[in-house]
């Protein structure tokens, strides 16, 4: 049974994407890391993580026909970031049980240890986006249509963080899927440009019964988001005083990663880890946060 972590990321992405492998070595050396590139921009980030073990996803022609369908299926232009789908081609890899990462993330403990919880569900994840309701995923009308659940749809999550098994979902299933969204745009809330987080919560919710939000266990989590100002550092990793425990991951979406961001110091302790760090400048606070920010304040209570 073969595990591993997966990630997305081209040259334009190549500062965090050294700051998630750093993270992800320090706590754990062993586990694989295969990268799905975002476009065909990616081979100087390949050479720079080869030494970490990072190798590249083995079939490219399978994710150009992924890309290619979902284009067909869609239209040209319809999604705003239409290569973030590429995250679907996990379930297609080399690994039997899999950790999907975004490259704005940075990992504080052994994270592939969570894929022991593969050996009961289908699919797991690890946030608190269920707290804000459907807002960056469905509309009303996905629940109002019986296509879906309200039960079900308290179950949405983040795309940034996942895992799940290589033979859940075939293809053909993933055609057919792609051709239901195709169909009921009316369902999801791209409003705020998120592309592949409605569509693989689509996924998930109609076809994945045993799922596990890590959140939700009795012992209850510790946030993930940047977004959310109440961390405190304790060294090299934030603690979560609602629950008394340390974060398991830090994820800055919706955050450009940059000095004065929330929680810089710990980004870039792992992105110059071993190495010396540059002199840098904090870039001044925007005055007033754009819509956009204000919404994805509200995506974690933790």
């Amino acid at each position: 049974m073969k595990r591993g972590i997966y990630i997305t990321a081209n040259d334009r992405v190549t500062e965090q994407t050294i700051a998630l492998i750093k993270s992800i070595r320090f706590y754990d050396p062993e586990t694989p890391v295969v990268m799905i590139p975002y476009n065909d921009q990616y081979h100087q980030i390949a050479e720079v993580l080869k030494p970490y073990g990072v190798t590249v996803f083995a079939d490219l022609e399978f994710i150009d026909r992924l890309t290619a369908q979902l284009q067909q299926t869609f239209g040209n232009g319809f999604f705003a970031r239409p290569n973030v789908v590429r995250k679907f081609a996990c379930w297609f890899g080399e690994f039997d049980r899999f950790l999907y990462i975004d490259t704005d993330v940075v990992v504080f403990e052994k994270i592939a240890d969570h894929l022991n919880e593969l050996e009961t569900y289908d699919f797991i994840c690890c946030d608190y986006q269920h707290t804000t309701g459907l807002t960056n995923v469905f509309t009303p009308a996905v629940i109002e249509s019986g296509v879906l659940s309200a039960t079900d749809c308290q179950d949405v999550f983040n795309s940034g963080f996942w895992g799940s098994k290589k033979g859940v979902i075939s293809e053909a299933d993933l055609g057919e899927i792609f051709a239901e969204c195709a169909a009921h745009p009316e369902y999801f809330d791209f409003s705020q440009k998120t592309s592949d987080q409605p569509i693989l919560n689509y996924t998930v919710l109609s076809r994945f019964p045993k799922r596990l939000n890590l959140v939700r266990r009795s012992e209850k989590a510790p946030g993930n988001w940047a977004g959310s100002q109440h961390f405190w550092q304790s060294g090299d990793r934030l603690i979560d005083p609602k629950v008394n425990q340390p974060l398991q991951y830090l994820h800055w979406a919706g955050i450009r990663i940059e000095p004065g961001c929330p929680y810089w110091e710990i980004w870039a302790h792992y992105r110059y880890l071993n190495e010396a760090k540059p002199s840098m400048q904090p870039v001044p606070a925007s005055p007033k946060p754009q819509f956009w920010q204000r919404a994805l304040r509200k995506l974690s209570l933790k």
